[in-house]
C-alpha cells in the first residue's frame, strides 16, 4: 500500500462523498447530492436532488458526527433502495406485494409505505450491529474475567472481539456476487473523488472537470482516507479506548453504558475522519491504518464502465443546473455483466 498515492500532498480535499449502490454510485456534495445508475442497456440515469442541510447543528463539534452519522444511515438505506427501485423496472418478473403492503398502501398512500420501509430497515440494521458487535463482545469477553481480572486486559479482548466479528462479517459478504460488484462501484467511486481532487484548478476558481476522464481516474488507488469505511473503524479503536475508563461493571452497567456512549463515540470518529480527509502527517496515516486495510476487503479495482459511472455523478454534483432527472448515453459501448445476469 502506497501512502503517497493515498495521502496526496498536493490535493484539494473536498466534502464531497459517496456510496457505492447496486449497479451505481450516489455522489454527495455541499449543495446537490446525485444518484447514477447504469442500466441494462448501458445508458446511465442520473437523479439529482438539492443536498439536506442541517444548519447550525453542522458546526458544533461532536454532535455534527451524530447528526451525519444518522443522516447516512437514512439516506443511504434510502438511495439503495432506489437504485434497486431503478433496476427494477428492467426486471420482467412482476413483484407482488404482501398483503400487508396493499393493505398499508391503500390505507396510508404509497408515500407512507416506502418511508416505513425505510425506517424498518434502519431499524432493523441498527438492532443487528447493537446486538452482533456491541453486546455480543461484553458478554462474551465475560469469559476473560477466568484468567485475569485486569480491566485493561479484559476490555481489550471485547475490543478485539468486536472488530474480528465486524471483519469476519465484511469478509463473508463480500463473497455475494451483488456485493463483489457493490464493492468494485466503491472502488471507482474512491478513485474518481482522488482525482477530482488532484484535478487543476480553473480560475478563478473550481476544478477543470475536462480531466476528469476514465483514464486519469484509473491511475489513482481504490483506498480513501476519508471513507465510511475507516469511519466504522475509528468507531472500533475509540469505544475501545472509553470502555477502558468506564472499568468493568456488572453485565446490566457495561450494555447501559455501552449505548448511551454510542454518540459521544460517534460524534469523535467523525471528527477523527475529518481530520484525516483533509491532513497528511504521520500521526494521520498511523490512525488511517487500520480503516485502510479494511478497504482491501470493502473495495475492488472497478471496470471503465463503473468509473464512468462515478464520473457522471460528480459532473451531475458540480453542475449548476437545478435538480432533475436524466439519461446519460456513452459514446463507448461496453458489455455490462449485471448482478442478475452473475
Amino acid at each position: 500500500m502506497d501512502l503517497k498515492k493515498i495521502f496526496i500532498k498536493d490535493a484539494c480535499p473536498t466534502k464531497m462523498g459517496g456510496q457505492a449502490v447496486m449497479e451505481g454510485i450516489m455522489m454527495k456534495g455541499e449543495q446537490k447530492t446525485a444518484l447514477a445508475v447504469r442500466l441494462p442497456n448501458g445508458n446511465i440515469e442520473i437523479e439529482t436532488k438539492k443536498t439536506k442541510t442541517y444548519g447550525k447543528w453542522m458546526k458544533v463539534p461532536i454532535v455534527r458526527g451524530v447528526v451525519a452519522f444518522v443522516d447516512s444511515l437514512v439516506y443511504g438505506t434510502k438511495t439503495l433502495m432506489n437504485s434497486a427501485d431503478i433496476l427494477e423496472q428492467y426486471d420482467d418478473e412482476i413483484y407482488e406485494p404482501s398483503r400487508f403492503e396493499a393493505w398499508f398502501e391503500k390505507k396510508f398512500g404509497g408515500e407512507a409505505l416506502w418511508k416505513l420501509l425505510i425506517y424498518t430497515s434502519v431499524a432493523i440494521a441498527l438492532a443487528f450491529s447493537i446486538g452482533v458487535f456491541i453486546l455480543l463482545p461484553t458478554w462474551v469477553a465475560s469469559v476473560a474475567k477466568l484468567v485475569s481480572t485486569n480491566v485493561i486486559w479484559i476490555n481489550l479482548v471485547e475490543g478485539l472481539l468486536r472488530i474480528a466479528l465486524f471483519i469476519g462479517y465484511i469478509w463473508a459478504v463480500s463473497f455475494m456476487p451483488d456485493m463483489k460488484r457493490v464493492f468494485r462501484y466503491h472502488g471507482a467511486e474512491h478513485k474518481t473523488i482522488h482525482a477530482f481532487e488532484n484535478l487543476p484548478q480553473k480560475q478563478p476558481g473550481g476544478p477543470d472537470l475536462k480531466g476528469l476522464t476514465v483514464d486519469e481516474c484509473r491511475q489513482y488507488p481504490t483506498f480513501h482516507p476519508r471513507c465510511g469505511t475507516s469511519f466504522l473503524m475509528f468507531v472500533f479503536i475509540i469505544a475501545l479506548a472509553c470502555h477502558v475508563l468506564l472499568g468493568w461493571p456488572v453485565l446490566w452497567v457495561r450494555i447501559v453504558t455501552r449505548l448511551l456512549l454510542l454518540p459521544v463515540i460517534a460524534g469523535l470518529s467523525y471528527e477523527l475522519l475529518k481530520w484525516a480527509g483533509r491532513s497528511d502527517n504521520w500521526v494521520v496515516k498511523i490512525l488511517s491504518m487500520p480503516g485502510l486495510w479494511l478497504q482491501k476487503i470493502t473495495t475492488a479495482e472497478p471496470d471503465d464502465d463503473m468509473l464512468e459511472v462515478a464520473i457522471e455523478a460528480v459532473k451531475a454534483v458540480c453542475d449548476d443546473t437545478p435538480p432533475r432527472s436524466y439519461t446519460v448515453r456513452p459514446e463507448t459501448k461496453y458489455e455490462y455483466p449485471h448482478v442478475w445476469d452473475l
